[in-house]
């Protein structure tokens, strides 16, 4: 039998994704504005005559200009309803498997549970993906990772941001564990690490880039701890690393461990249990041939 705290979570749920969408449907007409304003400012900075489209219009533009501030007159979009509190609070990270996982994949998953700091580990049993998330919101996670695995190989990884999204499924492969780490690996430390993003530079890498960074919270400026995301031709690369100063000018890394790399094949606009919710990205069959083009 539902509770009324239950009934109430679920309501208070459904009207933030409906804002949400509500939002993210106004985008466009917004963007459109921004930028009619951005030419008023700019002719006037530069002292030069209104554009023709935007003279009926001005007296409006230019009141709206005068009551912003340095916050306001910034576009907003629906990445900032998604991560509007990144860096205010530390993420809480769920870390959890796909059903029945072998061991190799409970080792994985017990690794990934230790490189985010905050983070907890749970058996998933025989939880349905809805049960699960509606779990991880009444315990106020940020985010969901699951790990997939196939034949007893890690080959799957979804990221999934709560309340309102988005979901990051990425293909896995090349999976070594600590222990396989030729010549051991160093002690995992629990410092907040410093988080390397290399060679994200279009719009889809920079929100994947994004997706990525905010499982971790800020860091202090001397933390020794390196974790790093690099980009090559749309597969990324994860490396986490201490290093130790020998010289004035020199470092020497250690690798800790995992590595593994990623590939994006879809990015949906919603959490893990909405099936319906709209795909902002998802991997063609054609895009696998044209080398030329790198979406990240």
């Amino acid at each position: 039998m539902v509770t009324s705290s239950e009934a109430a979570s679920k309501r208070r749920q459904t009207r933030l994704r409906r804002e949400y969408l509500y939002r993210k449907s106004l985008q466009g007409r917004e963007k459109a504005t921004y930028e009619q304003k951005r030419l008023v400012r700019a002719a006037l900075a530069q002292g030069k005559k209104l554009p023709t489209e935007l003279r009926a219009s001005y007296d409006k533009l230019q009141s709206e200009i005068d009551q912003e501030d340095s916050k306001t007159e910034v576009q907003k979009t629906h990445v900032d309803d998604e991560y509007g509190d990144a860096g205010l609070e530390d993420p809480r990270v769920c870390v959890t498997t796909s059903r029945d996982p072998s061991s190799r994949l409970k080792q994985f998953a017990k690794e990934v549970k230790l490189l985010f700091p905050n983070s907890v580990r749970i058996n998933r049993g025989n939880n349905r993906v809805t049960e699960l998330i509606e779990s991880c919101k009444e315990s106020e996670f940020t985010d969901v990772v699951v790990v997939q695995e196939t034949r007893g190989e890690p080959d799957g990884l979804v990221v999934c941001h709560l309340p309102l999204g988005p979901t990051a499924f990425f293909t896995l492969s090349g999976t070594v564990l600590r222990h396989d780490l030729e010549g051991g690996a160093s002690p995992m430390s629990e410092a907040f690490p410093h988080v390397i993003l290399n060679n994200f530079n279009s719009d889809l890498g920079k929100r994947i880039g994004n997706v990525l960074k905010c499982l971790f919270p800020v860091p202090r400026p001397d933390t020794r701890r390196l974790v790093t995301f690099s980009n090559d031709n749309d597969f990324i690369s994860f490396r986490h690393h201490m290093y130790t100063k020998t010289g004035k000018d020199n470092v020497t890394l250690h690798e800790v461990g995992p590595r593994f790399e990623l590939r994006l094949y879809q990015l949906r606009l919603g959490t893990l249990d909405q099936k319906d919710a709209e795909n902002e990205y998802v991997l063609r069959p054609y895009q696998n041939t044209a080398k030329k083009r790198q979406l990240l």
